[in-house]
Formats: structure tokens, sequence, C-alpha cells
């Protein structure tokens, strides 16, 4: 899943749940959850450092969307922002480790980034896993059904 489906996801968690600790387990099992689910990517094992702009700009997409889609109701208390920036936080980590072990050569992080990529529904570079649009019916729905429940379930 983009960057994007993962933060707009985790701000659903943050602002349904009230435990931090509950909070960023929710949203790493989330994170788990969607990536198994069949989607495109578009980084992959080959990508290079110069490629990530690509999670930069999606990173800006889904920080941008669900800020709006709070911000439609007010701007929430500081508990519940505190909430939802846990949520992202841990909503992205298993991504962030999988960085961490390619691009910083952390490699103490090699087992998580194996179960991360082993979860995914096709193995990385196939072809089902480029980032173009009959790959992502999943993930648009997904991310159209967490910005629903953030503009009309708050």
């Amino acid at each position: 899943m983009t960057l994007a489906t993962h933060i707009i996801t985790g701000t659903v968690i943050g602002t349904k749940l009230n435990n931090p600790f509950a909070i960023a387990a929710v949203a790493i099992f989330f994170h788990f959850l969607l990536d198994s689910l069949p989607h495109g990517d578009y980084v992959n094992e080959k990508s290079t450092l110069r490629d990530w702009w690509k999670e930069a700009t999606s990173l800006s997409i889904g920080l941008s969307i669900a800020f709006f889609s709070i911000a439609v109701h007010g701007i929430p208390e500081w508990p519940i922002l505190k909430n939802i920036v846990i949520a992202i936080f841990f909503s992205l980590l298993p991504d962030a480790t999988h960085f961490m072990y390619r691009f910083m050569k952390m490699n103490f992080l090699r087992p998580i980034k194996e179960f991360h990529e082993g979860l995914h529904y096709y193995p990385n570079g196939s072809p089902q896993r480029k980032f173009r649009l009959k790959n992502e019916y999943w993930e648009i729905g997904i991310a159209l059904i967490s910005v629903l429940i953030l503009l009309f379930m708050r």
C-alpha cells in the first residue's frame, strides 16, 4: 500500500481509540493487514534512493488528505491530535524499518523486513505489484472508506 493509505487509515485509528498502546498495536496490525491485500507498489527491491521521491509525494498527499479530512470538523483537542500522531507514526513504522534496513544498512532489521515482505499478496517484482490502476482497486477502496469515516463518523 502507499504511504498515503497507511496515513489515512492510521488517522482513522487515532480518532477512534484513546489508549496510546492500543493505538500503536492496532496501527501496526492494520499496516500488515493492508499489505496482505493485493496491491501495487511504486518502490520495489530494484528501486534506488532516487526513487523514494515517490514515497515523499505519497507522504505529503496522505498527510494533506488526513489533515483536511479532520479539519472539516475543526481542529481536534490535543489528546486526539496526539492519538492521531501516534497512529500515523506506527502505521508507517513497518515501511520505515524497510527503508532503514535497505538504505541505512541497519541489518538487525532484516527479520522485520522479511516478515513484512512475506505478508504481501504478490512477490516483490511481480507484474501484479507494479503501481498501476488495475493493481490498486483494494487500495483505492480502503482509502475512500477511511476518508468517508473521517468526514462523516467523527
